[in-house]
């Protein structure tokens, strides 16, 4: 089968960062589905992993952790999808990733797609969706429905996992959904979603805060450059307040939450499907009501950029916006 892969951690305008190779096709294991893949998109793990993981030698690594695509076979002991299902999902970080043809997913983290969205538009949701879902309503611990006079500040709103967690906050609580962006163009994609406000994460996010009337807030969801902006969201954050962080930083230092006895919640979608908790299930089970809300007009794919066709090419130009810093919303390609 044709899939995208590398060999050795390289930057992504090295030739070799990213090439087309073909693979034997996986074979399904006993709860997988086998997936023929339509779309994927792209997310900063993606660049993570390409920079620092070095495959065992000879063998090349794919990518992606997003998917839309058909279910060609089952295992053995699949209980919920059938044959020809066309199903969505993020996969897992411990196997191979669905930059290919075939791709073979457990059951227990995926659903069936969105009927509303095509491919791409679909793709663009999965892995940002848990992680946002995973963060407001399993470490925040935000009661469905609930948040009444209280205030979210979500840093880095019009990333791919803010994008979705505006509209979730927006549509699924009632909580005072407050995003951060630097641009006229994300500022605007931020309101378009839902938030009821933006400020700017350029400057002093207390000082910004303070200037829009808005004050302490009783939590944030640090998305994106947590160091450089650790000490004001502390000086943001109501004693008592609550924390939650997705990004990779060096050091993160718990002491200064102490004075005002902030918690500290770690979200991370992979934790799931690389222990094989328990409540595993979690993840497709949310991943089918979200496609509900989609096809219900609550929420709407966060695509935002199509690249083309799924190969090497297109997905080093993919990498290289992730790393710019500077993608909105999410980043799909489609079809090889």
């Amino acid at each position: 089968m044709q899939a995208i892969g590398y060999y050795q951690p390289l930057p992504i305008d090295n030739a070799e960062s990213l090439q087309d190779i073909e693979l034997p096709a996986p074979v399904a294991g006993p709860r997988d589905l086998l997936v023929r893949v339509k779309a994927v998109s792209v997310n900063p793990v993606d660049t993570k992993v390409r920079k620092n993981a070095a495959p065992e030698a000879g063998q090349a690594k794919v990518l992606g952790w997003d998917a839309v695509g058909i279910v060609e076979a089952i295992g053995s002991g699949v209980e919920n999808f059938k044959v020809g299902d066309r199903v969505y999902y993020a996969g897992s970080i411990i196997r191979p990733g669905a930059n290919s043809e075939l791709h073979a997913v457990d059951e227990r983290i995926a659903a069936i797609a969105p009927k509303s969205l095509d491919d791409a538009q679909a793709a663009a949701l999965p892995l940002t969706t848990i992680t946002a879902y995973e963060l407001l309503f399993d470490r925040l611990q935000v009661p469905k429905g609930g948040g009444a006079g209280q205030t979210l500040l979500i840093t880095g709103g019009a990333g791919g996992v803010g994008s979705i967690l505006i509209q979730l906050a927006r549509q699924l609580t009632q909580l005072r959904v407050i995003a951060t962006a630097s641009r006229p163009e994300t500022r605007e994609w931020c309101l378009a979603l839902g938030a009821h406000a933006v400020i700017d994460h350029s400057k002093p996010l207390a000082a910004e805060l303070k200037a829009a009337g808005i004050g302490e807030v009783d939590m944030v969801a640090s998305l994106t450059q947590t160091e450089q902006h650790y000490a004001q969201i502390i000086e943001s954050l109501k004693p008592q307040g609550q924390l939650a962080v997705i990004d990779d930083m060096k050091v993160l230092d718990a002491m200064p939450l102490k004075t005002k006895c902030i918690s500290l919640h770690w979200e991370m979608m992979f934790t799931r499907s690389r222990f094989t908790t328990p409540d595993i299930a979690e993840q497709g089970a949310l991943l089918a009501e979200v496609a509900a809300l989609v096809d219900a007009g609550r929420i709407r794919t966060t695509a935002n950029a199509s690249f083309g066709t799924i190969n090497a090419a297109n997905l080093k130009k993919a990498h290289a916006l992730i790393e710019s810093g500077k993608a909105q919303g999410k980043v799909v390609l489609a079809g090889f």
